[in-house]
């Protein structure tokens, strides 16, 4: 088992909500809104010890794990308090869909990054190899030959900002992101891995 997420429950007001924390739960990697639930302090420090959502519920006034009978579960990667001390945000990674009508969020219409979702759709296509994928011809020419188009894209991307107009340029650009993204995933890496090295040296 991991270790327990460093968080201070009494730090929790626990006397505005008769008891009760809401908790908003995020997705740790696309920020995509994924449910809200509501956490007793059993609850939270269940959650905290096992890095699992578990809430309490209202209705059936007893506390529940997300994912016990679905097997949908939220693996927890972080909790923060908001500033009132009566809101945590729940960043989690979800196994499955969160919202019990199958969908991957209980916000139909939440948004997310959508580069991250596509860097995980280019892993998957990395692992799996589809039969008829653009992305698995890459993947199987190499890293050579993705680094190639990379150098292709971003030739074509900079003549595009020169002699060509605004849809042409955001069309290569796109190019260029899409084939980026590959060649990271050629290399074991991924698009995060570059945005923290970004977020490194923003902080510094």
């Amino acid at each position: 088992m991991s270790d327990p997420i460093p968080f201070d429950v009494s730090s929790v007001d626990w006397q505005k909500q008769d008891g009760l924390l809401a908790a908003v739960v995020q997705d740790a990697d696309d920020l995509r809104v994924l449910m809200l639930g509501w956490m007793d302090r059993d609850a939270l420090v269940h959650t905290l010890a096992t890095r699992t959502a578990t809430f309490f519920s209202r209705t059936r006034q007893r506390q529940w794990t997300k994912g016990e009978t679905s097997g949908n579960v939220l693996d927890v990667v972080d909790v923060r308090l908001d500033c009132d001390a009566d809101t945590v945000l729940v960043l989690a990674r979800p196994r499955g869909p969160t919202c019990h009508l199958g969908r991957a969020s209980c916000f139909p219409d939440a948004p997310s990054d959508f580069l991250v979702t596509l860097d995980a759709l280019v892993a998957t296509r990395e692992r799996e190899r589809p039969a008829g994928s653009y992305t698995t011809t890459l993947f199987e020419g190499g890293v050579r030959r993705v680094a190639q188009k990379v150098g292709e894209e971003g030739v074509e991307t900079a003549l595009a900002a020169v002699v060509q107009g605004d849809e042409a340029l955001l069309g290569e650009s796109a190019d260029l992101l899409y084939h980026l993204i590959v060649l990271l995933r050629a290399r074991g890496l991924s698009l995060p891995d570059a945005v923290n090295v970004l977020r490194s040296r923003h902080a510094s």
